[in-house]
């Protein structure tokens, strides 16, 4: 019964491109039509339970299935080619007529991202350790070499320019924050969430300025001093295993705050506690760049995959929450840029690079381990190409008169910091 039922679902969702699907007793029934630009896939179902499990929790159970080998991919690519091809046939602009939500749907909305946002202070360790201190190497098999940047990249001229590699993006990216940042010799920087240095070392150099950067996870802290001390900056930037609310009541002021990829692990109820810190950090004429994935839509709920076994306590928000908890704290939202695209070329690249490196994960971990970390990797690729997940980074300031009236010192000041 639970295989009809995923064949049904399949055909009326697989229009585009071909799956293949082989039950555990070797029938095979095909959907969709081929197309150029999507995938054809044949997948086989190990035992008669994987089609019961995906119907339950289609993500959390696909992924399930896959690392425990029970979801077969046997022709037509990868776990990136599979998930393209599911979630490419129901992309997020859809073209429908536009409607209002039901009362019900409204309903569903609120009661899913409350039940799984939080993330309090004495569970905020435990969350980042569960990604960032499972080791270096893994992180080393994929990551630019020379920044260690593990958020979106940024890539002018995608998807039409070809010829721009990962690293070249990465430093695109450090390039495109300080330039927002307006940074002058002698300023004193705060780091919220500061990975392994990258963005901190690469400031220090750039603009002599001090960058003191705080982290909850071991493993980055230790890292990121030595970073620093290789890098010949080691007076300039200050590591603090601590966490930001912590940090905050020190009292200290700093001309920028910066934030890369961190207020994901926020959590929704700490929003607003987030936003006061991150202000009583800013000097009155200071300025704060918060980059994060984001919903392009209303708030929604992590999906059960991602909370068990990625990012426990993480929630994406959207824009408009973002913005209704920092607009509480008198804080200008002086530039807001939406990145729509970048991070699908970033995910594809690092996911190219744990394929390269698939012996090297194994080795480290298991089959299991990889299986789990290329389904993410792909799943986190396609709701960038075809789902609601973008990024954003929002400029604040406390005081209207602390940046230029014109975004034109952005450009310029990134031209300069690239060469160009």
């Amino acid at each position: 019964m639970s295989v009809t039922l995923l064949k049904k679902l399949m055909g009326s969702k697989i229009k585009q491109g071909v799956l293949t699907l082989i039950d555990h007793q070797g029938k095979s029934d095909s959907f969709g039509t081929p197309t150029e630009g999507f995938p054809n896939v044949t997948l086989r179902l190990a035992d008669g339970k994987v089609a019961r499990d995906i119907l339950l929790d289609p993500r959390l159970g696909a992924g399930e299935c896959y690392m425990d080998g029970r979801l077969i991919i046997e022709e037509g690519g990868g776990i990136m080619e599979m998930i393209q091809l599911i979630r490419a046939n129901t992309p997020w602009e859809r073209g429908e007529r536009l409607k209002a939500p039901s009362p019900l749907k409204r309903v569903t909305n609120h009661l899913s991202f409350l039940k799984d946002s939080f993330n309090r202070p004495d569970s905020a360790k435990r969350n980042i350790a569960h990604h960032y201190d499972i080791g270096n190497d893994l992180y080393d098999l994929f990551l630019d070499p020379e920044h260690w940047q593990y958020s979106c990249a940024y890539w002018p001229g995608y998807p039409g320019r070809t010829d721009m590699t990962l690293d070249e993006a990465q430093e695109r990216k450090l390039a495109h924050i300080a330039a927002k940042l307006a940074l002058e010799p002698g300023m004193r920087v705060v780091e919220i969430g500061c990975g392994w240095g990258g963005l901190a070392i690469y400031l220090a150099r750039k603009f002599d300025v001090h960058v003191t950067g705080i982290t909850l996870s071991e493993e980055q802290a230790k890292l990121a001093v030595e970073r620093a001390k290789a890098a010949g900056v080691a007076d300039k930037v200050e590591i603090k295993l601590i966490d930001y609310r912590d940090f905050a009541e020190s009292g200290e002021k700093f001309d920028r705050v910066v934030s890369i990829a961190m207020f994901e692990a926020v959590g929704r109820p700490q929003f607003e506690t987030y936003f006061r810190c991150c202000g009583n950090l800013m000097k009155e004429d200071g300025v704060f760049l918060v980059h994060t994935i984001g919903r392009m839509g209303v708030p929604g709920a992590t999906d059960a995959f991602t909370s068990k076994y990625i990012f426990p306590g993480g929630y994406i928000p959207a824009l408009s929450e973002t913005l209704a908890a920092s607009e509480k704290f008198r804080l200008i939202a002086s530039d807001i840029e939406t990145l729509r695209l970048h991070y699908a070329p970033t995910l594809r690249a690092w996911y190219d690079r744990c394929m390269a490196n698939k012996d090297k994960i194994v080795e480290l971990y298991d089959e299991r381990f990889f299986r789990m970390w290329t389904f993410y990797l792909a799943g986190a690729t396609a709701a960038f190409e075809s789902g609601g997940m973008c990024n954003y980074q929002i400029q604040y300031v406390r005081n209207r008169h602390a940046l230029p009236i014109t975004r034109d010192y952005m450009a310029e000041g990134e031209r300069k910091l690239m060469g160009e």
